[in-house]
């Protein structure tokens, strides 16, 4: 596996970044790869280790079979490679460029702080294939005459539409905006991954029999009812969209915004699509504020820095993590330890232990500051610990609660989990209305994409069972 003394001779190596002072000035992704020397060289530190945490669920949730494909990449045979990464994951250049890597933390070799370079191995590796036209249409032999329809066109409805259209199945992805990719392409900026890469599997999917259905928010504009009776089978994968509320006074000043209409806007105009009649949320010159420590608040940051904001502070409720963790209690599982985000490293101030009292305003009714204080590790005020930051935007990114309840799930009258989800399990992944099926952060809350793709794959092998009484799709 690997060189079996790779590990020993080859020090990990990272891809480096343009500086922050020119990538700020676009919204392209701005990684510099390494050579394919390079990489094969990090493949070949894949250790041949007893128990590969990396590949099992503590460290990829869709079971990539890391060790093959980098023992396949060491030995240059790169189209194998890629035929056994795409046997597990349908979406490869998405998680290459944005999954947080929990394979890197469950690595043997982070118990040294040095893991494979994984996740840049397989970005590599999916983007040779579509480079090269390793990557045909996989046009089902036979049609089943099922018709199948998946509401929601994010990465777990996009992973069951190509699974079931590969079975033989007609496939109707119906989608509420005018492209395809959800979150993926609205809510993640284009500076961490450019959209082009949705549209090549678009592209392929459509190839492969997917019908796409654009502009098609269902149970505003079309019925569930309508939609259920025309389909032998329907997949709900629309998310959880609902966010998270601060419920702290003045979040309704002008200048005070969710997070996400603020990217969304900005990947809309990156792509030249019309935002509409909503008015424009900009950060250019001004003072930001952005309440939540998680992905989302760090997108609002590098988007805040690229429309040329004057400073940009991130609040963080949570204590500020130790740089390094111990291993001996957290390996292989995700550790907490201090992480820091490229949109951070362009000049973000970040407040750890600090909650948001209160939003200020003028006489004008728009944002002039927020007022916080510092907590306790129990999350409790301290005393005289509070402060003022001047602040002209204040965006909230403190997570998403549960799907939508508006529309879609009120016709339904599905039962919910505890948090508002739609209510399904992990094997059959149906809802407790017949023929009605769940996936992705619709099913498990907010989650990560890699996760949205497992569930995508895992939903697909359930309805195929259902609809035919036997799969040969994976689970």
């Amino acid at each position: 596996m690997g060189k079996h003394t790779g590990f020993l001779e080859i020090d990990r190596q990272e891809a480096r970044y343009e500086p922050a002072s020119d990538r700020v000035r676009h919204y392209n992704e701005f990684t510099v790869p390494l050579t394919e020397g390079e990489i094969v060289r990090q493949a070949s530190r894949c250790m041949d280790c007893g128990i590969p945490y990396c590949h099992g669920n503590t460290g990829c949730p869709v079971n990539n079979q890391i060790p093959d494909w980098n023992d396949l990449v060491y030995q240059r045979d790169w189209e194998e490679a890629s035929e056994n990464l795409h046997s597990t994951n349908n979406f490869p250049e998405f998680t290459g460029r944005i999954c947080p890597a929990p394979c890197e933390e469950a690595c043997t070799l982070n118990l040294e702080d040095a893991p494979v370079t994984i996740k840049t191995i397989e970005q590599t590796i999916a983007d040779r294939a579509i480079k090269n036209g390793w990557l045909k249409p996989e046009i089902a032999e036979k049609k089943t005459g099922k018709k199948v329809a998946i509401i929601g066109s994010g990465p777990a409805g996009m992973a069951a539409a190509q699974q079931l259209a590969r079975a033989g199945h007609e496939v109707h992805l119906y989608e509420r905006e005018a492209k395809a990719g959800g979150l993926l392409r609205y809510g993640i900026p284009d500076f961490k991954m450019e959209k082009h890469h949705i549209d090549w599997r678009v592209e392929q999917m459509e190839a492969e029999g997917v019908i796409f259905h654009y502009n098609e928010n269902i149970g505003v504009t079309r019925s569930f009812a309508n939609l259920r009776k025309n389909h032998d089978a329907v997949l709900l994968s629309g998310g959880a969209e609902h966010p998270r509320d601060p419920g702290c006074a003045g979040q309704d000043l002008g200048g005070v915004h969710f997070a996400m209409p603020y990217l969304t806007q900005q990947n809309k105009r990156v792509s030249g699509e019309d935002i509409g009649d909503e008015a424009p949320i900009l950060a250019n010159g001004k003072k930001v504020v952005v309440i939540g420590g998680g992905d989302t608040a760090s997108d609002c940051v590098g988007t805040a820095f690229r429309q040329g904001a004057v400073s940009v502070t991130q609040l963080d409720i949570r204590p500020e993590p130790p740089k390094t963790e111990d291993k001996l209690t957290s390996w292989p599982h995700w550790a907490i330890k201090l992480r820091t985000s490229s949109s951070q490293a362009e000049g973000a101030n970040r407040e750890f232990q600090s909650a948001t009292v209160e939003i200020i305003g003028n006489d004008l009714g728009h944002v002039t500051g927020v007022k916080c204080t510092r907590v306790d590790e129990n999350r409790d005020p301290i005393k005289d610990g509070e402060f003022i930051l001047r602040a002209d935007l204040v965006l909230m990114a403190i997570g998403f609660a549960h799907p939508l309840q508006e529309g879609l799930l009120a016709e339904l009258g599905a039962d919910l989990d505890p948090r508002k989800n739609l209510f399904a399990d992990t094997l059959s992944y149906r809802t407790s209305v017949d023929g009605v099926y769940a996936a992705g952060d619709m099913r498990r809350g907010q989650s990560l994409v890699v996760w949205a793709i497992r569930e995508g794959r895992q939903a697909a092998r359930a309805i195929d069972m259902d609809l035919m009484g036997g799969t040969d799709l994976p689970r």
